[in-house]
């Protein structure tokens, strides 16, 4: 490869060493195990969601833990994004320091050094955080105080999942009227989101889990309005069932996969219209068969450290694996495992892949590949990688 600097590249790395790739360069040029996006799918996908959620009256902000990438968060605002979601203090940090504007933290935060860092955030960027616990309320209030800042709060009920969120009702509206009372803290909404919608795999099905959830958010806007709080902000809401949510009352969805799609979601049914049937997988993983020491198996050099397994296997691509019958047996740390029941596959050849799910395995790479046809357009930097704090 060229050793003459990629433009965006740290002083000292060293392309070739560390980045799979440079702008144009041919698909077959790029060093494996990398992850591809490809460009115009991408961007088609991005497109979608924003007119479909404009059409439907719902604001949409993304979940950036889907690509950890301030540049994909820009492109998703630039498209009409109000902002997006992040999980962790870091992955917020990260995408304000490439030039976010606006996140919420849907994630619930209880260590006091993380509160005092998301309040620091918040004299760069707008920054909303929530709460499901009363005994949360004094932390945040404290770390706001000391910021010199005001952070916007949401309520998070338990739309369903059973797992983080207060009791609708009169649980939830107890911790927004504290809320509403601390000093340097405002009561600004509600987070509803339901997390396990998401990959039930028949539609009305999964629009039945929403519908509760509804049931669920209208009890506590009951209970709110009676404690004399406004709430005009409700979010939440995935790929997969974002549309039932915008049926109400939900304000805001929280998409975060439909911009890359994976295998996982390809199992779920989309009903009749909804978008889930539309957005396209833009995210493939390369990978080199290195070995074929053995009849019937192929092995890959793209494991576990390069893509995430918990959601199922990935899918191959190319070659065709419905005439091949290629078909992902296993990772471990380095290797995966084929199987290529009629020997096709020789020592070198490429697979294209897509991954089980999205998210993990985005987390893994330094670097999206982006293509754009046949050719290397640009390297798109996982900027929150490995961010877990």
């Amino acid at each position: 490869m060229s050793s003459e600097p990629l433009p965006g590249l740290e002083p000292g790395l060293e392309p070739g060493y560390d980045v799979p790739a440079l702008p144009g360069m041919t698909l077959a040029q790029i060093e494996t195990p990398a992850l591809l996006l490809d460009l115009d799918l991408a961007e088609a996908n991005i497109a979608l969601m924003a007119a479909r959620a404009a059409a439907a009256g719902v604001a949409l902000r993304p979940h950036a833990k889907s690509h950890r990438s301030a540049e994909i968060a820009r492109m998703q605002i630039a498209a009409g994004a109000a902002g997006v979601c992040c999980q962790k203090v870091a992955e917020a940090e990260a995408m304000v320091r490439g030039g976010v504007p606006d996140v919420l933290l849907t994630n619930d935060i209880v260590d006091p050094r993380k509160m005092a860092r998301a309040a620091r955030l918040a004299r760069q960027a707008r920054i909303t955080v929530i709460a499901d616990d009363l005994a949360m309320i004094p932390g945040w209030s404290a770390a706001a105080r000391e910021a010199e800042v005001e952070l916007a709060m949401l309520v998070e009920i338990d739309a369903g999942s059973a797992a983080c969120g207060a009791e609708p009702g009169a649980p939830a509206a107890a911790i927004a009227k504290a809320i509403d009372a601390a000093p340097g803290l405002r009561f600004a909404g509600m987070q509803a989101y339901c997390g396990v919608a998401q990959h039930i795999r028949a539609p009305t099905a999964r629009r039945a889990k929403i519908e509760a959830a509804a049931e669920r958010v209208r009890l506590t806007l009951d209970h709110l309005e009676r404690a004399g709080l406004a709430c005009p902000w409700i979010t939440g809401g995935g790929t997969g069932s974002w549309e039932f949510e915008a049926a109400g009352p939900w304000t805001e969805v929280q998409c975060g996969s439909y911009v890359f799609m994976d295998a996982d979601y390809q199992r779920d049914d989309a009903a009749p219209g909804q978008a889930l049937g539309e957005f396209a997988n833009a995210l493939f993983l390369l990978t080199t068969v290195m070995s074929k020491a053995r009849p019937g198996v192929a092995m890959c050099d793209a494991g576990l450290k390069s893509q995430s397994m918990e959601s199922g296997a990935p899918r191959i691509l190319e070659p065709d694996p419905g005439n091949t019958g290629l078909e992902v047996l296993g990772c471990a740390d380095e290797h995966a495992k084929v199987a290529d029941p009629d020997d096709i596959l020789r020592l070198g050849d490429r697979l294209r892949m897509t991954p089980g799910h999205c998210d993990p395995t985005v987390n893994l790479h330094d670097w999206l590949v982006g293509i754009r046809g046949d050719a290397v357009e640009r390297l798109i930097q996982v900027s929150a990688r490995g961010r877990s704090l």
